[in-house]
C-alpha cells in the first residue's frame, strides 16, 4: 500500500481583511515537498499578504494553514517555533546596518536555535562561500551592492535550515543588471529541491523555474497550472488580459 505524505504547505479557505478591505477572499492552495510555486498577479492582488499570512506575520481572519501536516493557525500554537521552519525574504533587504554580513547571518541561529557561535559561523561561512559572498563576510551592508545585500538576506533565511522558503518580490528593488545574480541563487535552490513559494513580477523567471504558476486576482486564486499552459494557453480571460499587458510591456 502506497502512502501519500502531506504537502509541505496546505491552505484552506483563507480570508484576510485590513479594516473594510478584504484582501484575501478564500484562498485554497497546496504546495508539495520540493515544489516551486510562483504567485503572479497585478499589484494589490494579495500575493504579499498571502506570504505574510503563511509566515504568521499577519493574523488570518478565517481559514486554516498547515505546514508539514501541522495546523499552524490553530489556537495556542507557538508562533516563534513555527517561524523557525519558514524562511521569508522581502523586497527590502532588512539587514541590520550596524552588523557585519557574518553577524547578520548568524544572529538568528545563535539566538533562536541556540547554536554556538563557532558552529553558526561555520555554516554561515559555507553558505556565503556557496553564493559568492565569502569575501564580504566581514563587510557591513552599506558596502554591498543591492544584489549582494539581497543574496545575504537569502543566505540569512537559509541559515535557519527552513523546510519552506517564501520569497516576496525579491528583485523588485534591484537595478536590472543585479536581478540576474539573485535569480541565479533562487534557481540553484530550486534545483536542489528547496520548497518555495515565490511572489514575482519576473514572468520569464516564473516560466523557467516554477513547477506551478498561480494567478491571483483580487484576492482569489483565479487560475493554477503548469507554466507552459499558464503562459501559452491560460484558461481564464482575466489571466489572458494580465499576461497580454506583461507581453506588451516587454516583460515576457
Amino acid at each position: 500500500m502506497t502512502t501519500v505524505s502531506a504537502p509541505t504547505l496546505r491552505i484552506e479557505a483563507l480570508h484576510k481583511s485590513f479594516g473594510d478591505l478584504e484582501v484575501l477572499k478564500g484562498i485554497d492552495l497546496a504546495v508539495a515537498e520540493h515544489e516551486v510555486v510562483c504567485l503572479i498577479g497585478a499589484s494589490g492582488s494579495g500575493k504579499s499578504t498571502l506570504l505574510r499570512c503563511i509566515n504568521l506575520l499577519e493574523p488570518i481572519d478565517d481559514g486554516r494553514i498547515f505546514v508539514a501536516g501541522e495546523e499552524i493557525t490553530a489556537h495556542g500554537v507557538d508562533v516563534d517555533r513555527i517561524r523557525r521552519h519558514i524562511g521569508i525574504v522581502f523586497q527590502a533587504f532588512n539587514l541590520f546596518p550596524h552588523m557585519s554580513v557574518l553577524d547578520n547571518v548568524t544572529l538568528a541561529p545563535r539566538r533562536v536555535l541556540r547554536t554556538d557561535r563557532p558552529a553558526a559561523e561555520e555554516r554561515a561561512t559555507a553558505l556565503l562561500e556557496r553564493f559568492g559572498l565569502a569575501d564580504k563576510r566581514l563587510d557591513y551592508p552599506d558596502r554591498l551592492s543591492g544584489g549582494q545585500q539581497q543574496r545575504v538576506a537569502i543566505v540569512r533565511a537559509l541559515a535557519m535550515e527552513p523546510r519552506l522558503l517564501l520569497l516576496d518580490e525579491v528583485t523588485s528593488a534591484l537595478d536590472p543588471e543585479l536581478i540576474a545574480e539573485v535569480l541565479a541563487v533562487i534557481r540553484e535552490l530550486a534545483g536542489e529541491g528547496m520548497t518555495m513559494v515565490i511572489a514575482t513580477h519576473e514572468m520569464g523567471f516564473a516560466r523557467d523555474i516554477a513547477n506551478r504558476v498561480v494567478f491571483l486576482d483580487e484576492g482569489r486564486v483565479l487560475e493554477d497550472g503548469p507554466p507552459d499552459r499558464m503562459f501559452r494557453e491560460p484558461a481564464e480571460a482575466r489571466t489572458r488580459e494580465f499576461l497580454q499587458r506583461i507581453i506588451e510591456a516587454g516583460r515576457l
